[in-house]
């Protein structure tokens, strides 16, 4: 029996998605447990897996479009079953069909005239120009885009006539606009002052490598860029902003030689073919410590604080999008090259864009590392619900005293950023003591 398919809430408190790809055409038979639509939040891509046997019957959203959650996206049947008037159909299960919001045919109009349409609930936006017909009058040129491509069109600032569709029918989707970004970014922008840019807007369409989101606001200020949010780090701005809001941070801070550390590290890569890195101990490190100290392996809910068994530790990721933090399980459970193997593969599926949405979820601390940089000393904001993170500095070589004596030695600081409602100070500082005499005695975080 037909059935309505509903875009799934993949991350908690999600409103939206984006409906990123239908990897089977209408009319396909599917078996339980069978990709069948392909779903992008603001952190991960999610595949939905049919719960059972069935047929893709009709696909009621273009590939690339916004959706909200709970809102229809297709029409599924059972094995061998067919719609031969889907109109029906879809009237029956209360839905609109799609083919109703579809514009008519664009109609011609006289040489030089330029008509205005309303553009569909699917995208349809009227060309600014007329392009010429087979018989030389003026005849406006329809193009499609999905909602999410016309809004990051926008933001970017490209016209919709110089981006090539990919989607079904030509329609502009989201990878084709990131796609003509990515081609004027490389081309460099041009700053524009607003009187030329209104010059240009009624002028003759401009190539998507010349066309920026640029202002001189006023005489005197200095000249700048845009560059639209992506939705990651809409995500992470509104995420983080309310942890500082809503979360009372206090913060405790160490300092550990990590001299022997490094020796160990150089030892475990010695002829290994997986390479560990300092940040790959430290997270081995932190799920010791939290095993020694397991009053701040917690995070607080809206009605007890939640303690945890095993330990989940966060690893900070960058990448040209923004910042992810995907989960790594049961760390005390995993060797340090495995930690190595698992890291590696979050950071490569974290930049293709390829994370789960429940690799992101869970953990009661992240692990943050700006040393590579050669950064010192920072503080970090909480990833809530986590009840606190670890900022990791660079190792550098400094005077140390030994015994009463000088001596060179390497040292590592780091800060620990803690939630205050679960976790006391004092607990917050046994933890960085357990931490520290891992880090300082590193064959324990083997052990």
């Amino acid at each position: 029996m037909a059935k309505l398919l509903r875009m799934p809430e993949l991350a908690a408190n999600a409103v939206e998605a984006v409906l990123q790809g239908w990897p089977l055409p209408e009319g396909a038979a599917y078996a339980k447990g069978d990709v069948i639509a392909t779903v992008e939040t603001e952190k991960a891509v999610a595949d939905v897996e049919a719960d059972a046997d069935g047929v893709i019957l009709k696909t009621l959203v273009p590939e690339g479009a916004g959706v909200e959650v709970g809102a229809p996206i297709a029409v599924i049947g059972g094995p061998g079953e067919m719609a031969p008037d889907i109109d029906a159909l879809l009237a029956e299960l209360g839905v609109a069909s799609p083919a109703a919001n579809d514009p008519a045919p664009a109609p011609s109009s006289p040489a030089g005239a330029v008509p205005t349409q309303p553009p569909s609930s699917f995208g349809a936006i009227p060309a600014q120009a007329p392009a010429a017909g087979p018989t030389g009058t003026g005849t406006t040129r329809r193009i499609f885009s999905s909602p999410l491509a016309r809004r990051m069109a926008k933001e970017a600032g490209l016209r919709y006539e110089q981006i090539t569709g990919t989607g079904p029918n030509g329609r502009i989707i989201r990878r084709d606009v990131e796609a003509a970004i990515a081609s004027r970014d490389r081309a460099g922008s041009v700053l524009v002052a607003p009187a030329e840019r209104a010059a240009a807007a009624s002028a003759a369409p401009v190539a998507p490598a010349a066309a920026v989101s640029a202002a001189v606001p006023a005489t005197g200020t200095a000249a700048f860029t845009e560059i639209p949010h992506s939705r990651i780090r809409r995500a992470v701005a509104s995420r983080l902003t309310e942890s500082k809001q809503t979360t009372p941070h206090f913060y405790v801070r160490g300092t550990a030689r990590v001299d022997r550390l490094l020796r160990l590290r150089e030892e475990l890569n010695d002829g290994a073919p997986v390479r560990v890195s300092v940040n790959d101990l430290v997270i081995k490190a932190v799920a010791g410590a939290h095993l020694l100290v397991p009053a701040m392996n917690v995070v607080w809910a809206p009605d007890a604080v939640r303690s945890f068994s095993s330990v989940d530790v966060s690893v900070a990721i960058a990448t040209e999008r923004g910042l992810v933090t995907p989960v790594l399980r049961s760390v005390e459970r995993m060797t340090v090259t495995s930690v190595a193997s698992a890291v590696k593969d979050f950071a490569e599926r974290a930049r293709a864009g390829r994370l789960r949405q429940d690799e992101l979820e869970g953990g009661a601390i992240s692990v943050t590392n700006l040393g590579m940089y050669g950064t010192e000393d920072f503080a970090a904001i909480i990833n809530p619900p986590q009840a606190a993170i670890l900022a990791v500095g660079a190792a550098r070589q400094e005077p140390v005293v030994r015994d009463g004596g000088l001596e060179v030695g390497t040292v590592m600081r780091v800060t620990l950023s803690v939630d205050h409602r679960p976790v006391d100070g004092v607990v917050a500082a046994e933890w960085m003591r357990a931490f520290l005499t891992l880090v300082e005695n590193p064959v324990r975080i083997l052990a």
